[in-house]
């Protein structure tokens, strides 16, 4: 079996080495990712100018783009390595709610699941560092699971790791994703020359984490998985938007 990984972090990141040094004890892998950190860019492709890829002293191959790009080049710039299933991350930090919609670690799964490969992105619920045992022990447990009857169709599954200590892992529940968004979108400042900048805020409280989240289990020790689909369409609302419309004369 083949495995394909990337994440948004960048080469060097940690999440990275574990992951596919734990990948690596059940099949073939291949590291592509980001030449630096590039967290937020969500499924952007760079089109603006053109991409390089070089390969790293410990056989890790960088790109200088985004995590989608990764994905691109490690199929088609590198096409003798043909990948069973893509594994995004171990990113630093959690990837749930709102923010699956901004995470370049996402967004590597998700560009490999729209070429038809199985993709699961990975995210330690913790940025301080102290939890990565944590994170080793549960993808190792995770992929001994999943690589016993691995998926013969495309699958996004979107998991978190608690930060917890490693024995201190309650299990895994299947979750849906829960709710926030920033609480202050804008920060100004100054640069040294005195000119306005802005910031992009932080993150804001969490407004929806009750059971069943992924928030909400999350931080209740569970590894959480959330299955995710692309198709946006709001579909309840089909019917009473063709009944505005429907009286609108077009000629």
């Amino acid at each position: 079996m083949n495995i394909l990984i990337s994440n948004d972090d960048g080469y060097l990141a940690p999440g990275l080495a574990i992951l596919a040094r734990t990948a690596a004890e059940f099949a073939n892998v291949r590291v592509v990712a980001p030449e630096r950190d590039r967290s937020g860019v969500s499924n952007s492709l760079t089109l603006d100018r053109p991409l390089r890829i070089k390969q790293a002293e410990n056989g890790f191959y960088y790109v200088s783009g985004t995590p989608t790009d990764c994905i691109h080049l490690g199929l088609h710039a590198l096409p003798e390595f043909r990948p069973d299933l893509v594994l995004s991350g171990i990113n630093n930090g959690a990837n749930m709610g709102d923010d699956t919609l901004y995470s370049g670690t996402v967004a590597a799964a998700t560009e490999a699941y729209l070429m038809g490969i199985p993709a699961v992105a990975l995210s330690l619920n913790d940025s301080s560092g102290r939890y990565w045992a944590t994170a080793e022990k549960a993808v190792w447990l995770l992929l001994e699971h999943l690589l016993k009857q691995p998926p013969q169709t495309p699958i996004l599954w979107n998991i978190n790791i608690p930060a917890v200590a490693p024995e201190d892992i309650q299990g895994i529940k299947i979750t849906r994703l829960g709710r926030r968004h920033h609480a202050q979108s804008i920060v100004p400042a100054k640069n040294p020359r005195g000119e306005a900048v802005y910031w992009i805020g932080p993150v804001g409280d969490v407004s929806d984490n009750l059971a069943g989240t992924d928030f909400g289990e999350c931080e209740a020790g569970f590894i959480t998985v959330t299955p995710l689909q692309i198709d946006l369409t709001a579909y309840q609302e089909t019917e009473a938007v063709a009944r505005f419309w429907a009286q609108a004369a077009f000629k």
